[in-house]
């Protein structure tokens, strides 16, 4: 691991605003990092309001998608939201298709089949929308790349409003309105919204337009919150406001379907990690596994009884998910050992048997074993499908444009992408992959990096800089949860691995001069226990955790990493 300590903020800045705050200066500090410099920039940081949301017309094309929904209504047609099978899709199908129906009967909705028509925007659900009348698709998180699709559909008499958070091509789709901050013609002021998020633009532009309050939109965030944690969008500006107001309504009034799927969990408040990791694999289990209209009949359904029985009914797909996550990554790895005759500077795989479904969790999983831009393909239909998974700071959809000659068609973000391709121009593809990995990639970025925010000693660690920190969540990219370096530590003897094959380490250190001790857990560190041992002096890396056992909380240390 590269431990990277950030630059020291400017200390008078630091200073002026801990006296305006009346915090101490490691809070402070913090702060300033992440741009907060006054009392009203830290007012709206720990207070987000919505009174602070941009103006959605801002949004270049809103005013046409307004105009347009407002005609599908008055003339009683028939409109079907589409949206993609992943959490961000059947999210904002979900959010739109229930407020729709809230004043207005004549919605249906869509999610293609991961297996039979792929990602995005399909021909077989264009043709559903004819056969079934319709005259209004409204397509979230997907669309922003379908040029021949939209001109089909228009063929049919049937209008599109596009409502996408993906980088655009060359040529925009010639669709009724295209909503999309990354259009370079588009001067929306935040450009990391997720699809869902987009689609809850929409929402306001109707609220502001029909002159209803924006609290009437506030029980649907909930759905707004999951897509922003699972999508790993930026937890800032608009995205920090819409999530934290999110979470509050899945604490204190949760859906029946969020209802349902957390009621398991002996834990009074969700966190956006939570949502993350309890919630969105859930959801996404549905289209992984079966269909995504499972996902979205849970998350509209009202009768808790009902919920109750389709979240039971997703949990089983969700635990197949689980088992066929875990054999195709360790065939993956053999694959992969098999294949190490040189040093790499990307991971690339194939078998013709892997589930199509879980092939971008596996993905991931290989990018933390061997840190390095992964492709996972799999055998769907006549061609080959992917998923990638980027490491940090190392653009994997820039990568893609670099090889597009041997690629049928991909879309996707810096970090994640995914692509299809003949399987006659696999191998050529993949070495093109490698050629432009390597040329391009800063090579310090393939080994993990932590980026460390200050260096605290164990005296500044007290109940009320807890406290403080807490109130800094959300957390999430561009709002990490603050990591900490302290010096010169020593455990006080205690030290031990915990766990099945000793893979923790549980320890209670002290700093030399100081009188504070505080319990340490690092996970996946046992391997490391050598570096504590007979009271030699070593490095923490850690962020700040609560612990809960047999009714008593008390404060420990979330060990990242040690060094000697």
């Amino acid at each position: 691991m590269r431990w990277t300590l950030k630059p020291k903020p400017n200390p008078e800045t630091v200073t002026k605003l801990a006296s305006q705050l009346g915090i101490e200066i490691p809070v402070a500090s913090l702060l300033v990092q992440r741009g907060i410099e006054d009392f009203e920039s830290a007012k709206k940081f720990f207070r987000p309001s919505l009174e602070d949301l941009h103006d959605p017309f801002l949004m270049k094309d809103m005013d046409l998608a307004i105009e347009r929904i407002a005609k599908a209504i008055s003339s009683k047609e028939n409109i079907m939201v589409y949206g993609d099978y992943d959490v961000d899709g059947t999210t904002s199908v979900a959010l739109i298709s229930s407020w729709l129906k809230t004043f207005y009967p004549n919605v249906a909705t869509y999610i293609p089949d991961r297996y039979d028509e792929g990602y995005g925007v399909s021909y077989k659900g264009i043709d559903f929308a004819a056969d079934n009348d319709i005259g209004l698709i409204i397509a979230l998180d997907c669309g922003i790349k379908a040029i021949e699709k939209v001109a089909y559909a228009t063929e049919k008499n049937i209008d599109f409003i596009i409502c996408d958070h993906h980088r655009p091509g060359v040529e925009i789709p010639k669709a009724v309105a295209v909503l999309d901050p990354k259009r370079e013609d588009c001067e929306y002021p935040y450009k990391e919204l997720c699809g869902c998020g987009i689609g809850f633009k929409l929402m306001q532009a109707w609220v502001i337009q029909n002159a209803y309050s924006i609290d009437s939109l506030l029980p649907y965030l909930d759905l707004v919150a999951t897509a922003i944690g699972a999508d790993i969008v930026p937890i800032t500006g608009e995205n920090r406001i819409l999530a934290y107001h999110g979470l509050r309504v899945i604490n204190v009034a949760p859906r029946p379907g969020f209802k349902a799927i957390i009621k398991e969990i002996k834990k009074e408040t969700l966190t956006i990690t939570d949502v993350v990791f309890i919630i969105a694999p859930r959801i996404n289990a549905a289209g992984r596994m079966k269909h995504g209209l499972y996902a979205v009949n849970l998350l509209v359904e009202e009768n808790q009884e009902t919920a109750d029985l389709f979240a039971s009914e997703i949990e089983t797909f969700n635990s197949d998910r689980r088992d066929a996550d875990k054999t195709i990554t360790l065939e993956a790895l053999a694959q992969i050992e098999e294949l190490q005759e040189k040093e790499r500077f990307t991971t690339v795989v194939y078998d013709k048997n892997w589930h199509k479904g879980v092939i971008g969790i596996v993905a991931s999983r290989l990018t933390e074993t061997y840190y390095r831009p992964t492709l996972v393909f799999t055998k769907s239909g006549d061609k080959l499908a992917a998923s990638a998974r980027s490491v940090k700071d190392f653009d994997v959809y820039d990568a893609l444009e670099g090889c597009k000659e041997y690629i049928e068609q991909f879309g996707g973000h810096k970090y994640a992408a995914g692509l299809t391709l003949l399987e006659s121009h696999y191998e050529s593809f993949k070495q093109r992959f490698e050629e432009v990995v390597a040329s391009s990639i800063d090579k310090r970025l393939l080994t993990p990096e932590i980026a460390i925010d200050a260096e605290l000693a164990l005296d500044d660690i007290s109940p009320k800089f807890h406290r403080i920190l807490k109130q800094f969540a959300p957390h999430g990219p561009g709002n990490m949860s603050p990591v900490f370096l302290t010096k010169n530590l020593k455990d006080t003897g205690y030290g031990k691995c915990v766990g099945g094959d000793d893979l923790h380490l549980k320890c209670r250190v002290k700093q030399t001069h100081s009188s504070v001790f505080i319990d340490a857990i690092g996970f996946n560190l046992g391997n490391k226990s050598e570096i504590i041992t007979d009271k030699k002096k070593f490095n923490a890396v850690y962020s700040l955790d609560e612990n809960e056992w047999n009714g008593n909380v008390s404060l420990q240390l979330k060990l990242k990493d040690l060094g000697s």
